[in-house]
């Protein structure tokens, strides 16, 4: 998910719109506009304002960590040890996954464990 995809489902989210957002970072309309369609990116600063009002990390927003906001020290905690008791089962046909593999079924994981529970 892309840096705008995010800003734009956390702003919807807080029932807001793009100036409102705007207004809140001290930036205009088409910024955010921008920001949202991949067109712009914000500074260091409105980055870390668009974290501090959504409640979440700036990695999150970057997409460095794909936790989502919701998620509490438990969730995390819960998928976290869910892939390492399956780490050393991470086999196929019978043959041992190669790292990149076990990888990409890692980030397959969490992501079904996350929409999972998001709609709980």
């Amino acid at each position: 998910m892309s840096l705008g995809t995010r800003i734009r489902e956390l702003r919807k989210k807080r029932k807001i719109n793009q100036e409102q957002l705007g207004k809140i970072l001290s930036v205009s309309k088409a910024s955010i506009s921008g920001y949202e369609n991949g067109t712009r990116e914000p500074d260091t600063k409105s980055l870390m304002k668009l974290a501090q009002y959504f409640g979440v990390t700036v990695d999150y927003l970057l997409g460095v960590d794909a936790t989502p906001e919701w998620a509490t020290a438990k969730d995390t905690h819960d998928l976290h040890e869910f892939l390492d008791a399956n780490e050393g089962s991470m086999t196929y046909d019978g043959e041992h996954l190669t790292e990149d593999e076990k990888q990409q079924l890692r980030v397959a994981t969490a992501t079904i464990f996350w929409k999972r529970h998001q709609h709980k």
